[in-house]
C-alpha cells in the first residue's frame, strides 16, 4: 500500500465519520417535532413522485430557464458518482478502474465529458444571474448569497478536479485512451495543455485527483451546514410529500385529544417531523416568493421566510429539547411572534401557489395554518374583525349576518324541492353561502339551478338545512368551528344517503370533496362548470347563435384550478361559443394568479401593501377582453370591487360561467 492510499485512508475515515455525526444529528432533530403525521401509505405513488420530480426535474421546468440550468447541475452530479466512486476506490487501490464495465464505461465517460462541460457552464451562467442580472426571488440575505457562491464554486471544482484527472491521464497515456475509454473532450484539450511538456503529466494527475477527492469530501461535510443541504433531503422531502389522494388538504386536529395543551403550533416541538423536514429541504431559490400573490403586491408574507424561520428556529432550540437542557433566552421566545410574526400569517390566502412551485415539495401551507391555529385556539388572538365571521358561522351557519331561515329564499317561484320535501333525486345541489345570500352570486345561482331544470336533471337542494362547508373557518385556524360545521353537515347528508353534489362554489366543492373524507362524508362531487360542459356535449341545452363578436377572458380560481385541477371545463364551455374568442391573461391555468378572497383573505382588511384583487384585475384588464369570466363566489366580488377600482365598470361585465351560457341558450 502507496503513503499515499494510507494518507486518504485517514482522510476518508474521519470525513465520514464527521459527516455521519452531523446527519445523525440531524436526523434526530426532526423528532423534536411531536405532532403525529403518517407518510409511509402508497409507496408506488411516493416511488412515482420521486422519480418525476426529483430525478426528471419535473417542476423546476415549470422555470425553463432555470430548469435546464438545474438539470444540467443535477443530472451531471449523479453521471459524476462513477468518477466519485471510482477516484475514491483509487484511494484505496490506486490501480482501480470501472474500465472492466466496457460499453457500458463508454457511456459513463462520454456522459461525464460531456456533463463536466455543461455543469461549468450553468454554474457561471447561475453566478451571472445572482450577481449581473440580478433575479428579484435569488435576492437574499449576504450571507445566503456567500453560502450559494460557496456551493456554486465547490460543484466548479469538482468538475475542474475531473477534467484535470482525465486530461491528465490521456498525456500519460500518450494522448491514446485505452479501450472503451471515450472523453471526446479531455481528448481535445489533453494536447493543448501537455503540447510542451507531458512529463508533468503524473504530478498534475495526482494534484487534480488530489483535488477532486478533497473536494467532494468538504463539499459532503459542508452541506449539514449550508442551505443547499437539499442536495441530501430534497429526494426524502419529495418521497414523503402529500400524494394526490390528500392533496392540498387541511389535516385535522383530534379535537377530543385531552392530552394536548397546544392547539396548532406555536414553537417546533408542535410541528411535525414532515414540517422540520421541509426547513432542511429549503434552498431558499425564491420559486414560492416570486409567486406568492401576498408578496407581489407588497405584503409581509414570504412563504421562503416562512419556511427558513423555522429551519433556524430548529437549529436553535433542537439540540437543547433534546439533552434536556433549557436557556431562558432561547426558550423564552416561539416561533410564533418572535420568528415568525402575526402579520405574515394573516396575509396568506392559502392559494397554494407556493406549494405548486416548490420544486422540492414543501407544504407552506400546512405550516402557516397550524400556526394560524394557535394564534386562535390557544392565543384567542385574530384580527378583531373575525370576531363577527366566527360569531356569524356559529350562530347563522355562515360567514355574513345573515338569517339561516332565509338560506333558500333564492329558489323562490323556481319550483325547485328540499331534501325535507322529497329526498328521491338524482343529486344535490349544494349551494353555498354566498350563492345563498350575496345578491349578485344569487343570480349565478338561479342561472345554474336553470340550466338543470333546462337538462332535466332531477335535482333538490337542503335550504335551510345546509351549513356553511366550514371552509373559511378551517383556513382561518379556527378548525373546531370547522369541524362542528363539516361534522353536522355531513350528519344531514348521510342521514339523506346522498351520493352525488354539485356546486358552484370552488371552496365548498374543495371541501365537500376532499376534506369532507376526513370526518365520514364520502361524496361523488362536481364543480358546475364540470356539469354545464356535460350539458353542452351531451346535447342537453342548445347554445343560441349570436352574431355579435366579442372578447371574454376567463379568470382560474385557485381552490378550482390549483387544488383540483379543474382547468379545462370552463375553456371547454366557452369554446363552444362560435362569435366568443377566449383571450388569456399572462397567468393562467397552473401559473394563475389568486384573486385574493382565499384564506379567510376575503374577510379580512388590506392594511399594510398593495390588494392582490386589483393586481390580478389590472392582468384581467390588459387582455382587452369587455368580458371577465370566474366560476367562484369569492373571485366574482373580488374581480367585481378590482374593475371598480380602475372604473372600468361600464366597459367590462365580470360573469360567471353559469350566467354566460344560461343568458345564450335556448
Amino acid at each position: 500500500m502507496e503513503i499515499k492510499n494510507i494518507i486518504f485512508i485517514l482522510i476518508f475515515c474521519v470525513a465520514i465519520a464527521f459527516f455521519f455525526w452531523n446527519t445523525r444529528k440531524l436526523y434526530k432533530t426532526l423528532f423534536v417535532g411531536k405532532k403525529n403525521d403518517n407518510r409511509f401509505e402508497n409507496i408506488g405513488q411516493r416511488l412515482k413522485n420521486v422519480w418525476v420530480i426529483a430525478f426528471l426535474q419535473k417542476k423546476l421546468f415549470r422555470d425553463f430557464k432555470a430548469g435546464i440550468l438545474h438539470a444540467f447541475i443535477f443530472w451531471g452530479f449523479v453521471l459524476f458518482l462513477f468518477a466519485v466512486v471510482e477516484a475514491i476506490i483509487q484511494g484505496f487501490y490506486s490501480p482501480f478502474s470501472l474500465i472492466f464495465l466496457g460499453p457500458v464505461y463508454s457511456v459513463i465517460t462520454i456522459s461525464e465529458d460531456v456533463f463536466g462541460i455543461l455543469i461549468i457552464i450553468s454554474v457561471i451562467y447561475a453566478l451571472f444571474r445572482r450577481y449581473i442580472e440580478h433575479i428579484e426571488r435569488l435576492e437574499v440575505g449576504k450571507a445566503e448569497k456567500t453560502d450559494a457562491t460557496i456551493i456554486l464554486l465547490l460543484i466548479m471544482f469538482v468538475c475542474i478536479g475531473m477534467f484535470g484527472e482525465n486530461i491528465s491521464l490521456a498525456a500519460i497515456h500518450n494522448f491514446q485512451l485505452p479501450s472503451f475509454e471515450i472523453r471526446p473532450i479531455s481528448s481535445l484539450l489533453s494536447p493543448i495543455f501537455y503540447s510542451k511538456n507531458a512529463a508533468n503529466a503524473h504530478f498534475f494527475f495526482e494534484f487534480f485527483w488530489w483535488m477532486h477527492v478533497l473536494v467532494v469530501l468538504s463539499f459532503m461535510n459542508y452541506l449539514p451546514y449550508s442551505k443547499h443541504l437539499h442536495v441530501l433531503t430534497s429526494i426524502p422531502n419529495t418521497y414523503f410529500a402529500n400524494i394526490d389522494s390528500i392533496r392540498n388538504t387541511i389535516k385535522p386536529i383530534n379535537l377530543d385529544d385531552e392530552s394536548i395543551e397546544v392547539f396548532g403550533a406555536a414553537d417546533i416541538e408542535q410541528l411535525s417531523w414532515k414540517q422540520i423536514l421541509d426547513g432542511y429541504s429549503c434552498t431558499q431559490c425564491g420559486r414560492c416568493y416570486s409567486v406568492c400573490p401576498a408578496a407581489t403586491v407588497g405584503k409581509v408574507l414570504s412563504p421562503r421566510k416562512i419556511i427558513v424561520d423555522i429551519r433556524h428556529r430548529v437549529a436553535e432550540k433542537a439540540t437543547l429539547l433534546l439533552e434536556n437542557k433549557t436557556d431562558d433566552e432561547i426558550f423564552g421566545k416561539t416561533l410564533v411572534h418572535d420568528y415568525i410574526t402575526d402579520s405574515e400569517l394573516w396575509d396568506c390566502t392559502t392559494c397554494m401557489a407556493c406549494v405548486q412551485e416548490c420544486p422540492v415539495m414543501i407544504e407552506h401551507v400546512d405550516s402557516i395554518v397550524d400556526l394560524r391555529r394557535n394564534l386562535v385556539l390557544t392565543e384567542s388572538q385574530f384580527p378583531s374583525n373575525l370576531n363577527n365571521v366566527f360569531k356569524s358561522l356559529e350562530t347563522n351557519f355562515t360567514p355574513w349576518a345573515f338569517n339561516q331561515a332565509d338560506r333558500g329564499s333564492w329558489a323562490d317561484g323556481m319550483n325547485i324541492k328540499t331534501m325535507a320535501e322529497d329526498p328521491n333525486c338524482d343529486i344535490l345541489f349544494w349551494v353555498g353561502c354566498a350563492g345563498s345570500f350575496d345578491e349578485r352570486y344569487k343570480k349565478v345561482t338561479k342561472s345554474f339551478a336553470s340550466l338543470m331544470q333546462k337538462a332535466n336533471v332531477n335535482f333538490r337542494i337542503l335550504g335551510t338545512e345546509e351549513h356553511c362547508n366550514g371552509d373559511t373557518a378551517r383556513r382561518l385556524g379556527n378548525e373546531y368551528l370547522a369541524q362542528m360545521l363539516m361534522k353536522e353537515n355531513i350528519e344531514i347528508l348521510n342521514n339523506y344517503g346522498v351520493k352525488k353534489i354539485v356546486t358552484a362554489c370552488p371552496h365548498c366543492f374543495h371541501s365537500l370533496k376532499n376534506e369532507y373524507k376526513q370526518f365520514g362524508g364520502n361524496f361523488e362531487v362536481y364543480h358546475h362548470t364540470e356539469l354545464i360542459n356535460n350539458f353542452l356535449h351531451e346535447g342537453k341545452i342548445k347554445l343560441k347563435n349570436n352574431d355579435s363578436e366579442s372578447q371574454i377572458t376567463y379568470h382560474d380560481s385557485c381552490y378550482l384550478g390549483r387544488y383540483n385541477g379543474v382547468y379545462d371545463p370552463p375553456r371547454e364551455i366557452l369554446s363552444k361559443f362560435e362569435n366568443l374568442e377566449l383571450v388569456e391573461m399572462s397567468r393562467n391555468k397552473s401559473k394563475g394568479f389568486c384573486c385574493g378572497g382565499g384564506g379567510g383573505r376575503m374577510f379580512l382588511e388590506d392594511i399594510e401593501g398593495g390588494r392582490i384583487n386589483v393586481e390580478r384585475t389590472r392582468e384581467a384588464l390588459e387582455t382587452h377582453a369587455a368580458t371577465i369570466a370566474s366560476a367562484c363566489p369569492f373571485c366574482m366580488t373580488m374581480i367585481t370591487d378590482g374593475v371598480k377600482h380602475f372604473d372600468k365598470s361600464e366597459q367590462v361585465q365580470i360573469k360567471d360561467i353559469a350566467e354566460i351560457v344560461f343568458d345564450n341558450s335556448n
